[in-house]
């Protein structure tokens, strides 16, 4: 089951910051500096924060992931130039 969330990061060295950075574009696209909304299933889920756990330090960097459930988007703000992420819609041939 595919799942929407939030990945935040808070990375201190400019090497390790692109390596987080180019690491969340294979699951998501960024909508801020260091805000990623990704849609992944569970093994991606974990297989990204793996990833990113192998990149940071823990002791200098952060990385959020908050899951995002229907009704938070159904109840989105937004102010300003920002868009929120369209629904992608799936064929299905049988």
């Amino acid at each position: 089951m595919a799942l929407t969330v939030l990945a935040a990061y808070d990375v201190v060295d400019n090497n390790r910051r692109a390596r987080v950075a180019a690491a969340l574009q294979r699951w998501g696209t960024r909508i801020q500096l260091s805000v990623f909304i990704c849609t992944v299933d569970s093994d991606g889920l974990a297989d990204m924060v793996e990833t990113v756990t192998r990149i940071i330090d823990p002791d200098k960097d952060s990385f959020m992931v908050m899951r995002q459930c229907e009704q938070c988007w159904d109840n989105l703000i937004i102010v300003g130039q920002s868009e929120p992420q369209p629904k992608t819609l799936y064929w299905a041939v049988m």
